[in-house]
């Protein structure tokens, strides 16, 4: 099974949401030079996005589940801070403990804030080395 046939296995109103949010992890590495290629593969079942390569970032996935069907969510390393930082950036989104941010089916994807919250992912190794250097 690959990335393609998890979205596929999603009910129909979730797999537009997911495809949008894939191509915006997708769209942020593309812009992102530092982290260079991103590995795409499933973990746990769940799409996944690493930078294997350069370990510059923590790893992204997504997910929707049938126990929470009006809900999909992008998970986070629950080790780092990203969650707390992203609760800090922006108190608005919706969060589970350390680990989720959680989107709601009927609602646009706030894509400017989503773009950050990946970005900083993406940088998160880069940054603590770039900060234990300089601090």
């Amino acid at each position: 099974m690959n990335t393609e046939e998890v979205i596929q296995g999603y009910p129909e109103d979730i797999r537009p949401k997911v495809e949008r949010l894939r191509a915006l992890i997708l769209e942020t590495a593309a812009s992102l030079d530092e982290i260079g290629p991103l590995t795409e593969t499933l973990k746990w079942g769940e799409p996944a996005y690493l930078t294997e390569k350069t370990k510059s970032g923590s790893t992204i996935r997504f997910a929707w589940k049938a126990s929470a069907p009006s809900q999909y969510a992008l998970y986070f390393n629950c080790q780092t801070t990203l969650v707390d930082t992203f609760r800090t950036l922006f108190p608005e989104l919706q969060f589970e403990g350390n680990r989720a941010m959680v989107f709601n089916v009927e609602e646009p994807l706030p894509e400017d804030a989503v773009a950050t919250c990946i970005e900083l992912a993406l940088t998160y190794h880069s940054r603590k080395r770039r900060r234990r250097r300089t601090g």
